[in-house]
C-alpha cells in the first residue's frame, strides 16, 4: 500500500509563528494564555484566550486581499506559505492535478459574520459586503490555498468540529494511499476569539474563568480544571507519498501511518462517559497503522481541561491499549499551553507529534499541580521528558460526538 509521509509543517499559533521558537517553547512549558485584547471582554464570565502573536499578516497577503479574507483564512494562508517553505517542495509539484488540498474550519468566518450582521441591522441589507459570503464559508481556505498554488487535485473543507483537522489529514492519507495524489495541503484553521464566539461558549459554561491567573488557567487532568481556554490560529501540514518525497530528497518529519474515527451517537455536547467511542478510534488508527498497544509510546490527548473531557479520555486510554500499557504510555495535552483551537487543534497537536517523534521529546503538561482521582495515567506533568518516540497517537473529540485518532510513526 502506498504510504504517506510528513514532510513541511507551518504554525500560526499563540506560542508565535516560528517553527523552532513554537517547539522551543512547548517543551519548555510556556503558555501563549493571557487576557483578552481582540475587543473588550470586561463584561463576559470568561476573559482570557490564546491570541496569535508575532504575526505579521503583511508578510503573507497583500493588503488588498487582505481585506476580503476573515481571520481564519489569513492564518490558513500563512500556515499554509511557512508549511510549504518548510517541505522545499518545488512549484511544479504543487502546480499539479496531483497535488490536493483539505484544510477545515469548525466555524469558518465568525468575525465576517459578526460584522456583516451589524452592518444589516444599522445600514440594511444593501450596505453588506459582496464578499461576505466567500469570506465567511468554513471552505474558502482551502480553495484559497489551492488557487495560490495551483493544486488541482481534491480540494474541499472538513468540519467536524473540535475533530476538523484530524479528519482532514486522515481523508488527506486516504487520498495518498488510493493513489488520488502524491501531495496533500492539509490541516485546520480557526479564529473564535471574538465577542460572538467567546459569548457563545460562555453561555455553556465550557470555558475557564480563572481570569486572574491565565498562564494557569488551561490545566488538563487536574483537580481543578474548570473549563478549556479558547484560542486561534492555524496548523498546516505537507504530506506526500513517501516515493515522491524521496526522489526529490525531502526532509522527513514522520510517517503518518494510521487512521481512525468512530462516533459516539451520544449527546451534542457530552461525550459518552465510558470513552468507548474514542477508545475505538484509537484500536482503529493503531490496526490501520499496523502498530499494537505495546508499541505506543505516546499520546497527544484532546485534553481540553473540561470535567467531562479529562476522566472520559482517561478511560478511553485504558480501554484502547489495555490498563498495563495505559500506565506505561506517555501522556499530554498541548493544549495547557495553547490553549483550545477548536477546529484547528489537531493540526496544531498533529504538529508537536511529528516533531516529538523528530527529536525525542514529549512535551509536558503544564498545570497539572493537584492529580484528579479519576485521572491516574502518566500525562508529563509539567516537564517536558527526552526520551525516544516511535510511534504516537493524536486523538480529537468534537462536539456531535466526533472521535479521531491519527498515528503518527517513525520511519524505519
Amino acid at each position: 500500500m502506498r504510504r504517506a509521509v510528513i514532510t513541511g509543517i507551518g504554525v500560526v499559533s499563540p506560542l508565535g509563528c516560528d517553527l523552532g521558537r513554537f517547539w522551543e517553547r512547548i517543551t519548555s512549558g510556556v503558555s501563549g494564555i493571557g487576557p483578552i485584547t481582540r475587543f473588550d471582554a470586561s463584561g463576559y464570565d470568561s476573559r482570557i484566550a490564546g491570541e496569535v502573536k508575532e504575526f505579521d499578516i503583511d508578510a503573507f497577503i497583500p493588503k488588498k486581499d487582505q481585506r476580503r479574507m476573515d481571520e481564519y483564512t489569513h492564518y490558513a494562508m500563512a500556515a499554509a506559505e511557512l508549511a510549504v517553505r518548510d517541505s522545499g517542495l518545488p512549484a511544479e509539484a504543487l502546480r499539479s492535478d496531483r497535488a490536493g488540498v483539505i484544510v477545515g474550519s469548525g466555524i469558518g468566518g465568525l468575525r465576517t459574520l459578526e460584522l456583516q450582521h451589524s452592518v444589516l441591522l444599522e445600514k440594511g441589507p444593501g450596505r453588506c459586503s459582496p464578499f461576505m459570503i466567500p469570506q465567511m464559508i468554513s471552505n474558502i481556505a482551502a480553495g484559497l490555498i489551492a488557487i495560490k498554488y495551483g493544486c488541482r487535485g481534491p480540494n474541499y473543507a472538513v468540519v467536524s468540529a473540535c475533530a476538523t483537522a484530524a479528519h482532514s489529514m486522515g481523508d488527506g492519507l486516504r487520498c495518498i494511499q488510493r493513489g488520488d495524489t502524491d501531495v496533500i495541503v492539509t490541516g485546520g484553521a480557526e479564529a473564535p476569539v471574538i465577542g460572538l464566539g467567546v459569548g457563545g461558549f460562555c453561555a455553556m459554561r465550557a470555558l475557564s474563568t480563572r481570569n486572574d491567573e491565565p498562564a494557569r488557567a488551561s490545566r488538563p487532568f487536574d483537580a481543578g480544571r474548570d473549563g478549556f481556554v479558547i484560542a486561534e490560529g492555524a496548523a498546516i501540514l505537507i504530506m506526500e507519498e513517501i516515493e515522491h518525497a524521496r526522489r526529490r530528497g525531502a526532509p522527513i518529519y514522520c510517517e503518518l501511518a494510521g487512521f481512525g474515527m468512530t462516533c459516539d451517537a451520544y449527546h451534542i455536547t457530552a461525550p459518552a462517559e465510558s470513552g468507548e467511542g474514542a477508545a475505538r478510534a484509537m484500536q482503529l488508527a493503531m490496526r490501520d497503522g499496523g502498530v499494537g498497544p505495546e508499541g505506543i509510546d505516546y499520546i497527544n490527548a484532546h485534553g481540553t481541561s473540561t470535567e467531562l473531557n479529562d476522566k472520559t479520555e482517561t478511560r478511553a486510554i485504558k480501554t484502547a491499549l489495555g490498563e498495563q500499557n495505559a500506565r506505561r504510555v506517555m501522556i499530554s495535552s498541548s493544549k495547557s499551553m495553547t490553549g483550545h483551537l477548536l477546529g484547528a487543534a489537531a493540526g496544531i497537536e498533529s504538529a508537536v507529534c511529528a516533531l516529538a517523534i523528530k527529536h525525542g521529546v514529549v512535551p509536558p503538561t503544564i498545570n497539572q499541580e493537584q492529580p484528579d482521582p479519576e485521572c491516574d495515567l502518566d500525562y508529563v506533568p509539567n516537564t517536558a521528558r527526552e526520551k525516544p518516540v516511535r510511534a504516537c497517537l493524536n486523538n480529537s473529540l468534537g462536539f456531535g460526538g466526533h472521535n479521531a485518532s491519527l498515528l503518527f510513526r517513525k520511519l524505519d
